[in-house]
């Protein structure tokens, strides 16, 4: 493989929100290169389910962020086509809304609060009773109670999507290289210069930090720590079935568990098909490091939860289970923007369970900052510096 000559920027991390950074960036007009140590869209990414919802997000900074993604993200889809193709740029997107069902008389009185909240905001969002969310899912429990349709909710095959931006970088003279660990930065004059990669110094004017639950990691070897930490969740695979589930669908208390800081196991019902045919059951949240272990209880758990919702799935057979790790911030939201300590040294990451619907907003927002341009949605929320990332640091 030939030396690394320089770049303008440099993202360290391709997966989905390495990637969205770097073609926002590329179509800015930099000469971008992005780098990781194992396979573009490996991890993470990989791991995911494609979601893109407004449904899990109370109102507040995420919530904003996520409706400009949700914008965004055809728009986005439309450039990818007009520069690559149909078929480079198929990442299956399914715009096919979401469903979000209590179970529980308790439950209804939450889930009204939190839909009146986001109409306030912007979502669009109605409510049903029980005869109209069966009417929707046919093969939904009848224990229902009510629920609330998520119009907007989406999905897209996220390594699909990963590879898509990607190929615009390259297309736009960017570089991508897997097997390419970034070790730490050069710096000059107190600023970012240019970055480690193997025993070479490669220059550039800017870093991109986008690890993802290892941006922590890779912050300590910048020199600017931040808080960034690995949750970890499991995601069961059915064989190919007829078309049993139409949306996405969950469970109200799915919410709840997104925004707590437990460390203990957390399981909530999530049900969705994929356009071939398999059914994804999640969901798991968990806090044990980077431990890959898959835990027959908490598969156990996500399947009897599933079946809960869907009956029909009581005797689907699994065809697979895996794992992966959700970057995850203390205060429950992403951290974009230049880093106080280090001048050139930007962070775009913390997404936890977002990342995917959140990638094209997080993009456009680190550009607009790289370029000095005021962004749609207010950046303040997620800034470096603030007590939850990183204490010793004062706005």
């Amino acid at each position: 493989m030939s030396p690394i000559e320089s770049a303008d920027v440099v993202v360290v991390g391709a997966g989905i929100v390495g990637a969205a950074c770097a073609e926002a960036l590329s179509a800015a007009g930099r000469r971008v290169l992005v780098v990781d140590r194992g396979a573009p869209a490996g991890a993470t990414t990989a791991s995911g389910e494609g979601n893109v919802l407004l449904s899990d997000k109370a109102p507040g900074p995420e919530l904003r962020l996520a409706l400009a993604s949700r914008r965004l993200w055809p728009q986005l889809l439309e450039t990818l086509r007009a520069e690559l193709g149909e078929d480079l740029a198929d990442v299956e997107w399914e715009s096919k809304g979401g469903l979000v069902v209590a179970l529980h008389e308790d439950s209804i009185g939450p889930l009204r609060i939190l839909t009146e909240a986001q109409r306030e905001a912007g979502v669009d969002v109605q409510d049903l009773g029980q005869g109209a969310a069966c009417a929707m899912e046919p093969h939904l429990t009848r224990a229902v109670t009510a629920a609330a349709h998520y119009p907007e909710d989406a999905q897209v095959q996220p390594v699909l999507a990963a590879t898509a931006l990607l190929a615009a970088v390259r297309a736009r003279g960017g570089e991508v290289r897997g097997g390419t660990e970034a070790r730490g930065l050069v710096v000059q004059g107190g600023r970012v210069a240019g970055v480690r990669i193997g025993g070479d110094a490669v220059p550039c004017g800017a870093v991109v930090n986008a690890c993802g639950p290892w941006a922590g990691h890779f912050s300590v070897a910048a020199g600017a720590p931040i808080e960034i930490l690995p949750r970890r969740g499991m995601v069961l695979v059915t064989a190919p079935l007829p078309r049993v589930v139409g949306r996405k669908v969950y469970a109200a208390d799915y919410v709840a568990a997104v925004a707590s800081g437990d460390v203990d196991l957390r399981v909530s019902p999530v049900v969705e098909s994929t356009a071939t045919g398999t059914v994804l059951i999640g969901s798991s949240r968990q806090r044990v490091g980077f431990d890959e272990s898959l835990e027959v209880e908490v598969l156990r758990r996500l399947a009897r939860s599933a079946v809960r919702l869907f009956p029909v799935l009581k005797d689907v057979p699994v065809m697979r289970a895996y794992g992966g790790f959700r970057p995850y911030t203390p205060d429950h939201l992403p951290v974009i923007g230049e880093d106080p300590r280090m001048p050139g040294l930007w962070h775009a990451g913390g997404h936890e369970g977002a990342g995917i619907g959140l990638a094209p907003g997080t993009a456009r927002m680190l550009a607009d900052l790289m370029d000095r341009r005021r962004p749609e949605v207010d950046p303040v929320p997620f800034r470096v510096a603030r007590p939850a990332l990183m204490a010793e640091v004062r706005t």
